[in-house]
């Protein structure tokens, strides 16, 4: 096979597996979205809902490192390597060895957090310290949530091992079961509870037991369930923490800045930790139906040609995972910036989310929309450098981003709160610089060192795609005055119209991009692969 057809069909495999990681994360992020929608219609953005998102927010951020971040960054180029020159029995010994130090130690650092709530609470929300009610509550939650860190970073780890087996569908499923059981909370045990959003809580506690138990017979499918032992003289075992340590910080930058947000956000008025949460439950979306997919699939390829000193099929992996990373990225944030409030009034303006809620929630979503291309693009970058087992690099940009967004946040949300009480939003505005300050250092990184040199042609191929998604963003506006004042029709009339300017911006777009690139059989398929 020569070297032309040769990467054609690594483009195909690439993209179908990008297809399938995607359609699953789809069906998760459509179930979040409804699993939002009944939290909003239920709790909206009061008291006690801004004490659950802390005590679930803190989990989560938690297990985006171990499950989504430094952790699988670390283990799959590790375990990748393992499978490539390695016995089976050795393969299974290593998963068997990390299984045990990492269950220990998020057993360890969950006792912990439990035992230590109430100081849990005062480092991530410190402005609840002047509301002893919210304070309590808050922290009696984190008691019930935090659990699910030990069982949702295990269900990552499984998850990483059946991505290094190309089983890419069934982590991505996974957190659907997440979505399902907090709705079944609010609808259902909420009213076996005097304080209803405790049943939200307990929803957490089960999801992530749910989640780790629905992995298991795949792993044993592939003959990787692990017998946990606790070895951390194991030589892989010191790779990877050597490797994760460093990882922890770097690959989460962006994560890290909004759970900063959320500190500075207790100390603005009531409601701002809820806005920012619908706002970056919709910006996840995209993020995580294509970001983060792209991303899983092309780490182990990423590694593979790594090991194997392959740095031209390196090269044009990572072009193919930017270009696709943009076509989707540079449409849907125009998208949330132009319909930021009417997306927010058809999904979530229900009962108890008045109006006054709405409007706050549009104006930081509008802000993290601007963000949305680095926020992916970070994904796909940083895989470069941790495929390559490079951790320093990322450590170092990443402090400078986290700097940069202090920076932001001292110039942007106290003005922004003074004067217009919206200092929410300065939160969000801080966040997109700083992601936008990351993502242009590890790419100037990448092209510095030649790890990355993009195709002939790409500024062209890229000029096309702002064109067709600026097309789609006049279509958009157009329709504003349409989609005006939603909050007096019915839900069904809401979704409706929304489905109308969405269907319509998404058909314009695509058939703007077909007629730019007129072969479209040639030149748009040769887009879409190295």
């Amino acid at each position: 096979m020569n070297e032309s057809a040769a990467r054609a069909q690594t483009g195909r495999r690439l993209f179908r597996s990008s297809l399938v990681v995607g359609a699953m994360t789809m069906i998760s992020r459509v179930a979040g979205l409804v699993r939002d929608v009944v939290i909003a219609s239920m709790f909206g953005a009061a008291a006690n809902a801004d004490a659950f998102f802390i005590a679930f927010r803190i989990p989560q951020f938690l297990r985006r490192l171990f499950a989504e971040g430094a952790f699988s960054q670390a283990f799959v180029p590790v375990l990748s390597e393992y499978r490539a020159t390695r016995t089976v029995a050795e393969v299974k010994a290593l998963v068997d060895a990390v299984a045990g130090v990492l269950g220990a130690a998020l057993l360890a650092v969950t006792a912990l957090a439990v035992i230590g709530a109430p100081v849990v609470t005062l480092v991530f929300a410190p402005g609840f310290a002047q509301m002893p009610e919210k304070m309590a509550l808050t922290a009696e939650m984190i008691r019930i949530t935090f659990p699910y860190l030990f069982f949702i970073s295990m269900t990552g780890f499984a998850g990483a091992v059946l991505n290094s087996h190309g089983r890419f569908a069934v982590p991505a499923v996974t957190p659907v079961f997440l979505n399902l059981t907090l709705i079944a909370g609010a609808l259902v045990a909420s009213r076996w509870f005097a304080e209803p959003v405790f049943a939200l809580a307990w929803a957490v506690f089960m999801a992530g037991l749910i989640q780790l138990l629905f992995q298991v017979p795949f792993l044993a499918r592939i003959t990787m369930l692990p017998r946990p032992r606790y070895d951390t003289h194991h030589a892989g075992v010191r790779r990877i923490l050597k490797l994760m340590l460093p990882a922890l910080f770097g690959v989460s930058v962006s994560q890290i800045n909004l759970l900063l947000d959320t500190v500075l956000a207790s100390f603005l008025p009531t409601g701002s930790v809820s806005w920012l949460y619908y706002s970056e439950r919709l910006t996840e979306l995209p993020l995580g139906v294509f970001g983060i997919a792209i991303a899983t699939v092309i780490l182990p390829g990423l590694s593979r040609e790594y090991s194997t000193r392959s740095p031209e099929e390196f090269r044009h992996t990572l072009d193919w995972a930017i270009k696709m990373i943009l076509l989707i990225a540079l449409p849907a944030m125009l998208a949330l910036l132009l319909l930021a409030a009417p997306i927010l009034s058809a999904l979530f303006g229900y009962g108890a989310m008045n109006p006054r809620d709405i409007s706050m929630a549009s104006l930081s979503l509008a802000a993290m929309a601007l963000g949305l291309p680095a926020f992916m693009l970070i994904k796909v970058l940083a895989t470069a450098y941790y495929s390559r087992q490079d951790t320093r690099t990322p450590v170092v940009i990443g402090i400078k981003a986290m700097v940069a967004n202090m920076g932001f946040n001292l110039l942007l949300v106290i003005p922004l709160h003074l004067f217009w009480q919206v200092g929410h939003a300065g939160l969000s505005l801080a966040t997109t610089g700083a992601a936008y300050l990351n993502a242009g250092l590890l790419l100037h990184g990448l092209l510095a060192r030649e790890v990355y040199r993009p195709q002939q042609g790409f500024g062209r191929d890229i000029g096309k795609m702002a064109a067709a998604a600026t097309l789609m963003g006049v279509f958009l506006v157009l329709l504003l005055p349409w989609l005006a004042d939603l909050g007096a029709l019915a839900w069904h009339a809401r979704a409706a119209r929304i489905a109308v300017a969405c269907a319509g911006g998404v058909a314009l777009y695509f058939g703007a991009l077909a007629l730019l690139f007129p072969a479209a059989r040639g030149q748009l398929r040769s887009l879409l692969r190295p």
